[in-house]
C-alpha cells in the first residue's frame, strides 16, 4: 500500500486564512504564515495554499504572501487561485511553490493543462475540481461553487488525467465544512475511472473519517482545513491512529 498523505489547506482571502461551509458562510481563522509554520512543524506531508478570491476578482495570485510562506516551510507547497496563463505557473513556481493547482481556468481554456504539463512536467500540475451532486449526476461547479457548468465531473476528471495532470483534487461542495466524512460515493467513482493520485477534500470531521477514506487504496491523500485549524484533530495523533490501523503514513 502506498504511503498516504495528510494535507492541511489554507484558504486565504485579504491576507487571512478563512473557512466556510459548503463554499459559503466564510469567516476568518488565522494568519497564513503562522499557520503554515505550525503545520510544517506538526508533521503535515504537504500544504495547500489557495487564494480563494483571485479568480472571482479576475486578478493574479498573491506572490508576495506565497514567497513569505515558502520561506517558512520545508514541506511541499501546492498553490492555486487566479492561475489562467502559462506565465502564472512560472510566476508561482518561481515564488516558491512546488506544485500549481488549476481549477476554473480549465473550463474556459481546456488545453491549459496539457500546455503547462509540457513546459513544467505533469508532477507539478494539480487539477482541482469543485463538484456537487445534481439529481443522480455529479457536476463541476465554478465561481467559488456558485455556478453549475453542466460538465459531468467523472468525465472531467478523466479529461484532466488525459491532458497530463499529475494529481487530482476532488473538492466536494456537498460535504465541505460539514464534518460528516469525505464524499466516499463520489471519490470511489472517480478512483475507479482514473489512475493518477487523488486528493480528497471536503468533509473531514474526525480521525475515523481518514481511516474510511484510506480504506480505498486508490485514494492517496486527505485534505482538510477546519479540523486542523481549530485543533479538533492534531496531525501527529492522526498519523499514529492511522498507523495503528494498518495505514502506511510518514511518522
Amino acid at each position: 500500500m502506498a504511503t498516504k498523505r495528510i494535507i492541511p489547506c489554507l484558504d486565504v482571502r485579504d491576507g487571512r486564512v478563512v473557512k466556510g461551509k459548503r463554499f459559503s458562510e466564510v469567516r476568518e481563522v488565522d494568519d497564513p504564515i503562522e499557520l503554515a509554520k505550525f503545520y510544517n512543524e506538526s508533521g503535515a506531508d504537504e500544504l495547500v495554499l489557495y487564494d480563494i478570491a483571485a479568480s472571482l476578482e479576475g486578478r493574479s495570485i498573491f506572490t508576495k504572501l506565497l514567497s513569505e510562506v515558502a520561506e517558512k516551510v520545508s514541506i511541499l507547497l501546492t498553490v492555486g487561485g487566479g492561475i489562467s496563463h502559462i506565465e502564472d505557473f512560472e510566476r508561482v513556481l518561481n515564488a516558491g511553490a512546488d506544485k500549481v493547482s488549476i481549477n476554473s481556468a480549465v473550463i474556459s481554456n481546456p488545453k491549459i493543462i496539457g500546455q503547462a504539463a509540457k513546459v513544467f512536467g505533469s508532477r507539478r500540475i494539480v487539477f482541482s475540481m469543485d463538484v456537487k451532486k445534481v439529481g443522480d449526476n455529479y457536476r463541476v461547479y465554478s465561481k467559488g461553487g456558485s455556478e453549475d457548468t453542466g460538465i459531468d465531473a467523472i468525465e472531467w476528471a478523466k479529461f484532466g488525467e488525459q491532458e497530463g495532470a499529475g494529481e487530482l483534487v476532488v473538492n466536494s461542495i456537498d460535504t465541505d465544512g460539514v464534518k460528516g466524512g469525505f464524499d466516499m460515493p463520489l471519490l470511489n467513482i472517480i478512483a475507479s475511472e482514473t489512475s493518477i493520485p487523488i486528493i480528497a477534500s471536503g468533509g473531514a470531521g474526525s480521525m475515523q473519517h481518514f481511516l474510511e477514506l484510506f480504506s480505498n487504496p486508490k485514494l492517496n491523500a486527505g485534505l482538510a482545513a477546519s479540523i486542523f485549524h481549530y485543533k479538533k484533530v492534531m496531525i501527529p495523533e492522526l498519523k499514529r491512529f492511522l498507523a495503528d490501523n494498518g495505514i502506511e503514513v510518514n511518522l
